[in-house]
């Protein structure tokens, strides 16, 4: 679907009716809309400042909200978005300004709220911010080469539990501040948990970040053994947190498909449905991956495009 999109496909992009109208994330986590805003205009954009203290600052900041939205309103309002430039009562009164129109949370996944004495979640997390900032996070990232220590840095931060201190690590190493490889750690968030459980039963339980690496690692001949032709991201093959997300949206496509099996949370339903939208699709990634992404993609044919019916 995402190729066909990318090509230039008008929908639907396929004949599977759970897929044509339920929301799912891209197979590639770094694909997804709002991933590939992150990377293209918050981490790369022309004017995006790149020293380490900017950088991790504007990218916890974004996904501290997770909505593109709410980071066009920020900009709009104080302008070019920087740590030696940051006020909290100027981001305070932008982001009360940004609630008034709508919510300024993305609806992906929950934000506990964290307790610094302020009035609202939003000021809350921006006081979080200013905490991991002052203690000296971008120094800490820009030293260390191990997602692990990342995560666990994150972890030690009130309201930032298992999956967002992974998914805010990832975020950090679509950066050259960390530059990890991706393969080399992977929590299984509550989403995958389920997944895994749907596909493996209670035997999973407790070792599902072993699961997730079986499948990162395995992955060729499972394709092959199943007839499938995938071509990974312009050559790129499925990374821990790839799979990671893949359980995550193979619990959701169950809840349709096979509402019997049951996951660990109970969830019965898909809450958002798929709008397609007429904007055309991104496809920028971290530089250091050295994928030729756009030239690749124009070469498809609609034969090639076909094996993935």
């Amino acid at each position: 679907m995402y190729l066909r999109r990318l090509h230039g496909g008008m929908p639907p992009w396929t004949e599977d009716p759970i897929l044509h109208q339920h929301r799912f994330t891209n197979t590639y986590r770094a694909a997804d809309r709002v991933s590939q805003f992150l990377i293209a205009e918050v981490i790369y954009g022309e004017a995006s400042p790149q020293q380490p203290q900017d950088v991790v600052f504007r990218i916890l900041l974004f996904k501290l909200f997770n909505k593109i939205e709410t980071w066009l309103a920020l900009e709009d309002a104080v302008g070019e978005i920087r740590w030696d430039s940051f006020d909290f009562e100027h981001y305070g009164t932008a982001l009360d300004k940004a609630a008034t129109r709508g919510p300024v949370y993305s609806a992906a996944y929950l934000m506990p709220p964290p307790r610094f004495g302020e009035s609202s979640k939003r000021l809350n997390h921006l006081r979080l911010l200013e905490r991991i900032m002052r203690d000296g996070l971008p120094a800490f990232v820009s030293t260390t080469s191990r997602l692990e220590q990342v995560y666990a840095h994150l972890r030690s931060y009130p309201s930032i539990g298992r999956f967002l201190a992974f998914q805010f690590t990832i975020d950090l190493n679509y950066s050259d501040v960390i530059g990890a490889n991706e393969d080399e750690f992977v929590v299984a968030g509550p989403g995958a948990c389920d997944g895994i459980r749907k596909c493996f039963g209670p035997a999973a339980n407790g070792i599902e970040a072993d699961v997730i690496r079986y499948m990162a690692d395995t992955q060729e001949s499972h394709f092959a053994r199943l007839g499938l032709e995938f071509p990974g991201l312009f050559g790129r093959r499925l990374q821990l947190i790839d799979c990671q997300n893949l359980f995550c949206e193979v619990d959701k496509y169950a809840r349709v498909a096979h509402p019997a099996v049951q996951g660990i949370s109970g969830r019965s339903r898909i809450k958002q449905k798929f709008t397609p939208v007429a904007k055309p699709l991104s496809a920028f990634f971290p530089p250091r991956w050295r994928l030729t992404t756009m030239a690749v993609a124009q070469q498809w044919t609609a034969s090639q495009l076909a094996i993935f019916e």
